[in-house]
This record gives structure tokens, C-alpha cells and sequence, in this order.
């Protein structure tokens, strides 16, 4: 795949950049005519020069004018460049051609570095994958296998040092991983049994067996590649208007040089001065700054993106995003981390770490969310869990077991009610008070003490709603399928008004109110991509939070966030609008330098080398204006 995909682009890439070295040696040559004491030497030296430039310069863009003219119908810049210059040879300039062929070829060199980044992402993501892995055979030996030959379902072992050769969970062991390439995250993450980790993430400690979960052609590695191709390939409609109006505008212009040779010959001037004259304004009047404009920001800013962690599909979702006004969120799993924690423990004896054995050992046989939750906060405490046995769930009330001490329960009022137990004790009233789900336990029909469970705020979302806010964002939202006491004490941590929370939602509510809300403006969704497919594909921007590991989010969404920082989403905003302020800059000036040389041509006597230098030199700089972004930081959060 490596090959396929990379060999021609570095074969194209290898041969314009010797033709551009050939062709700045031809034009070193040229000077030599321009030395103070002119000798045969120097002669020759200057018409091998301009023959050299002529031939590197000149015939390799003939070849791509008459291509694209043969097979798409299509006259092009290439096409403008090579008939000026041979105008201008005609006229009795050749040297004033070569310039413009040497800087042409400069130009057109300087482009395709700006479109070989994305070239370079694709060999940089490819270069990140290990070549063999370290699998467990049936037998229980390990053996090391080319990772192309790894399979779903297989178990590999991790040892410090080594990349992971396949995305997978965490099964046994404990260990620290550097996940900088896949999501922009500068310190490492702790990773335990049950953890997901990435393809090409690297192990710095401890030894972890993984079980792989995704085919190579699927891993996080092979969709990160798609989306850089799929972005290069996909054109932000500034991009599309440029080549339209390229395409049309070369016509304009190739037609405007021949009347302005009629008119300047019909005016009185000799047959080599109107031509002369039309070359000059073919110079000038050629579109390549505005054409590279557009195309130099994209490409520039796709890179710097992804550099943070951050995948637009195309330039079409950095133009969108830089006009969002309005921010629509998800609340679970994107401002919260979905991941339920416990937050309160209430023992009516005193004695938590009794209480928690307890509870522990009667939820470590349930698989809801909330056990989950408990098994973490007993195991990080070091309290062993109770021997219970014939534990039964029961549903939408919680689970019962038997234990030496009786039967234990623990769930909602409704199981303490079914098993006669009273909760009428303040310490659980107060408890029952608060916004957050309450797991009750109990010994027959005595109640023990309950502890208090809620999803946790990210640590960087309210910082991220807080840029937004600054950047000029008018409104933001939150919506969720949560109750709204939920929803109210998460939006209230998160600075947001009531009447900007949105609760008990389903997915169809949610879609229906990002149609809602695209009637008052510009609006991203932002969600985890799960339940949430439907509202980013309606918005005028989606945007998945943690991408990395969810398939949906990468098929629905514009924008991929693969970091779980939130402060990410603000710095991304910012690097969209910084984009569309530099596509604005680079047009305003290409447009306006084309104006200032074409009046030159017209009606001053413009001389060709100047509207060479002119005509290239804002090439050059709209260019370098555009690969500025290359160097934005904005996307890694502080």
C-alpha cells in the first residue's frame, strides 16, 4: 500500500525539483551575457544558459499545458507561461523569457512543496507502523509475525519501548502510553486492563498483553491516512472557484493578448513593439497568484491540523467552520467523559471500608455502568471485595446476592421498597437531594448506606466553551438525553444559561433542534459520534469528539478531534478563521497587484521583465503567505 500510494508522488516530486535545479543553473548561465566585459565565452555561456531554461523550464510545462489541453479540454497556466515566453523570445527578449520560465518554475516548485505536506503525512503516518509484532501462539509461546499478518482476535505483547502494532484492549498489565502521534497528547496515558489502545502509540513502560480488535485496514492508522487523501482531494469551494475561474480566465486573457496585438498595431506601433507589448500584458494579466491563493492556506492549515490531532475532511470543513456562529454539544462522552465515577459514600455505621466490600463484592457480578463505577473506586481504595453468591439482577430496580451475613442488595428506591427497607435517614435524604444517580445498599430489610454516582466534567471543557466565547461564538448550547436536574448541575459547572440546556432528548430531538438552531445561524454539532450520527450529518459542521476510537464519528462528521481535550476544539476554530482571513489576504493582494500590472500594460509602457518579476514575485508571496499556517501552534492546546 506504502508504495502504491507514495511512489509516484516522490517520483514527481524528485523530478520538479531537478528540472527547477536545472533550470536555475541555465538561468546562473543567462547572467553571463549581462557581465562587463563580454567575450565569446560569456556568450556562449549565456545562450546555453537561456537554452537550458528554455528546455527545463519551458518544455516540461508545455507538456503539462498540451496534456491537460488533449485529455481534460482544458487551457491552463502552464499553457499562458509557455506562449509569453516564447513571445518573448519572439520579440527579440529571450533572456526577459527565461526569467519569467526560471521564476515560473520557482513558483511551481514552491507549490507543490506546499501540497507534498500532505504527501509527507502520509509517509510520516506509514513510517509510524512497526513491521512485526510479538504474538501469543495457542500453546501459550510467543512468537514474532509480520504485523500485516495480524487478525482480530489475536493476543500480542507489548514490552516497553515497542509501538503498538494493532489497535486493541488492554487485557493484563499496567503501563504508560505516548499516544502524541495518533491524538496530539503531549503527556502520556496510563493504560489498564480493559483500556483501548492505537495503532503506533508508543509503550514506555511496563509489559501489557493486548488483544486486537481491528483488521490493519481498519485500524486508527489506516483512517487517519484515508482522511489526510480524502482531505487533499476534497476542494473547499473557494478552492473550486479558483480553478473555475483559472480555467476561464486563461481563455480571457490568451484572447485579450491577441486584440491588445491588433490594437497596439493598428495604434501605429511596428510589428516586434506590439508584440512586445501583448507579451507583457500575457505576463501581467496571468491569474497564477489568485489560482495558488487559496489552495497554499488549505493545504498548509490541513497539515497544521493534524499536527494537533485535529482531521478535517477537506478544505470545505475549514471554510464552514471558520463561519460557525453557533455551538451545539452533546453532553455525554463529549463535555463529560461518559464515564460514570463516585462522587459520595454515606455508611450508616461509620464503617466504609465494610460498606464498600460489600457493595463491591454484589456488583462485581453486574456489568452496568454504575458497578463499573464502584469496582474502580473500591479497588483504588485497596478494599477487598466480600464473597457473595446467587447474585440476580432485577431489572430497573438492581441486584440481589446472597451473602453469609443474608441477602444483599443494593439499587434504586424501588428495590429498597420491595425488600421493606426504610430510607428514611437524613444523611441518604440529603444524599437523595443532590442531581446525581443514588445506589442504594441494604442486608435484608436493613438499609447499609448508599453511595452517589454521576459522569464527570471533562477537565478542559469550560475552559473550551470560554474561547469559544471569546472568539465571537454568539451562542452555545448543551444537549442530552439526561434528566434535566442532570443536565442543569453539568450546564452550571459549564457556565451555561438554563435556557441554553437541552434535556431528555432523543436523537431525533436532537436533529431537530440542530435544524432549528441553523435557521438563526452557522452551527457545529459536537458529539461522540455514537448516538449523535444523525445531528452531526444534519449540522452545517459535524465535529467528533475522540475519533480515535469510534468508527461512527469519522463516517458522520466533517471534523475529528482524535485528542479528548476539549480546548483542542477552540484552537481549531481559531486556526479556521485564521485560515480564511490569510485566503482573503493572499486574494486581495493577487487581484489587486493583476489590476496594477494590467493598467501598466495597457496604458504605460510596462516593461516585460518588470511584469515577470511582478507577476511571479506575488505568486511567490501569496504562497509563502499561505504555508505561515505550516507554523501555527494554535491547535495544541496550552
Amino acid at each position: 500500500m506504502q508504495d502504491i500510494i507514495l511512489k509516484p508522488l516522490n517520483l514527481r516530486a524528485e523530478r520538479s525539483l531537478a528540472l527547477t535545479a536545472f533550470t536555475v543553473l541555465g538561468m546562473v548561465l543567462a547572467i553571463a551575457s549581462l557581465l562587463p566585459f563580454e567575450t565569446i565565452v560569456s556568450r556562449f555561456a549565456s545562450v546555453l544558459g537561456i537554452g537550458l531554461v528554455y528546455v527545463a523550464g519551458g518544455l516540461p510545462a508545455a507538456l503539462r499545458a498540451l496534456t491537460a489541453l488533449w485529455t481534460e479540454r482544458i487551457l491552463d497556466i502552464d499553457l499562458l507561461m509557455v506562449v509569453a515566453a516564447l513571445a518573448a523570445a519572439a520579440v527579440g527578449a529571450p533572456f526577459e523569457g527565461a526569467v519569467l520560465l526560471t521564476l515560473f518554475s520557482l513558483s511551481t516548485t514552491l507549490e507543490e512543496r506546499a501540497f507534498g505536506r500532505a504527501r509527507r503525512a502520509i509517509e510520516a503516518l506509514m513510517a509510524l507502523r512497526p513491521e512485526t509484532a510479538l504474538r501469543k501462539a495457542p500453546d501459550g509461546t510467543f512468537e514474532e509475525v509480520p504485523a500485516a499478518l495480524l487478525r482480530v482476535g489475536d493476543i500480542v505483547v507489548l514490552r516497553p519501548g515497542v509501538r503498538v502494532p494493532a489497535d486493541g484492549t488492554v487485557l493484563s498489565g499496567h503501563g504508560a502510553l505516548d499516544e502524541a502521534s495518533i491524538t496530539g497528547e503531549s503527556m502520556p496515558v496510563s493504560k489498564n486492563p480493559g483500556a483501548p489502545v492505537f495503532e503506533a502509540t508508543v509503550n514506555l513502560d511496563g509489559v501489557l498483553e493486548v488483544k486486537v480488535t481491528k483488521a490493519l485496514a481498519e485500524s486508527t492508522v489506516a483512517r487517519m491516512i484515508a482522511l489526510v487523501t480524502q482531505a487533499q482531494a476534497a476542494k473547499a469551494p473557494s478552492e473550486q472557484f479558483s480553478a473555475w475561474f483559472g480555467q476561464r480566465y486563461t481563455i480571457a486573457v490568451l484572447t485579450g493578448a491577441v486584440l491588445a496585438f491588433a490594437a497596439f498595431y493598428w495604434l501605429g506601433r511596428d510589428w516586434d513593439e506590439a508584440l512586445y507589448r501583448s507579451a507583457t500584458l500575457l505576463v501581467a494579466a496571468s491569474p497564477c497568484a489568485i489560482v495558488i491563493s487559496v489552495p497554499a492556506a488549505i493545504l498548509s492549515a490541513l497539515s497544521a491540523a493534524a499536527r494537533g490531532g485535529v482531521l478535517f475532511k477537506g478544505g470545505a470543513a475549514i471554510e464552514t467552520l471558520a463561519a460557525v456562529d453557533i455551538f451545539a454539544f452533546d453532553k455525554t462522552g463529549t463535555l463529560t467523559t461518559g464515564r460514570a465515577a463516585v462522587t459520595g459514600v454515606v455508611a450508616l455505621d461509620g464503617n466504609q471500608t465494610r460498606f464498600l466490600s460489600l457493595l463491591a463484592g454484589l456488583e462485581a457480578q453486574s456489568e452496568h455502568h454504575s458497578a463499573d463505577a464502584i469496582r474502580r473506586e473500591v479497588s483504588t481504595r485497596g478494599i477487598a471485595f466480600a464473597h457473595v453468591d446467587d447474585v440476580v439482577n432485577r431489572p430497573s430496580a438492581g441486584i440481589i446476592g446472597r451473602h453469609a451475613e443474608g441477602q444483599l442488595w443494593a439499587g434504586n428506591p424501588r428495590l429498597a421498597e420491595q425488600m421493606g427497607a426504610s430510607l428514611d435517614y437524613p444523611d441518604l435524604i440529603s444524599l437523595s437531594e443532590t442531581s446525581q444517580t443514588i445506589i442504594y445498599l441494604g442486608l435484608g430489610s436493613k438499609v447499609l448506606g448508599a453511595v452517589s454516582i454521576a459522569d464527570q466534567l471533562r477537565p478542559t471543557s469550560a475552559r473550551a466553551l470560554s474561547a469559544l466565547t471569546q472568539r465571537g461564538i454568539k451562542r452555545i448550547v448543551m444537549m442530552t438525553g439526561d434528566r434535566r436536574l442532570v443536565a442543569l448541575r453539568i450546564g452550571g459547572e459549564l457556565g451555561l444559561k438554563a435556557d441554553s440546556i437541552y434535556a431528555d432528548m432523543l436523537p431525533e430531538d436532537k436533529v431537530h433542534m440542530v435544524g432549528k438552531l441553523a435557521s438563526e445561524g452557522k452551527v457545529a454539532f459536537v458529539g461522540d459520534g455514537v448516538n449523535d450520527a444523525a445531528a452531526l450529518a444534519r449540522a452545517d459542521v459535524g465535529i467528533a469528539m475522540g475519533a480515535a476510537g469510534s468508527d461512527v464519528a469519522l463516517q458522520a462528521a466533517d471534523v475529528a478531534l482524535l485528542s479528548e481535550d476539549m480546548e483542542r476544539l477552540a484552537a481549531a476554530h481559531d486556526l479556521a478563521k485564521k485560515t480564511a482571513s490569510i485566503i482573503r489576504q493572499n486574494l486581495a493582494f493577487a487581484i489587486g497587484a493583476m489590476i496594477v500590472l494590467v493598467t501598466s500594460g495597457l496604458f504605460f509602457d510596462l516593461p516585460l521583465p518588470l511584469a515577470v518579476i511582478g507577476h511571479e514575485g506575488g505568486t511567490v508571496l501569496v504562497v509563502l503567505n499561505g504555508l505561515r499556517l505550516l507554523t501555527a501552534s494554535s491547535v495544541r492546546s496550552g
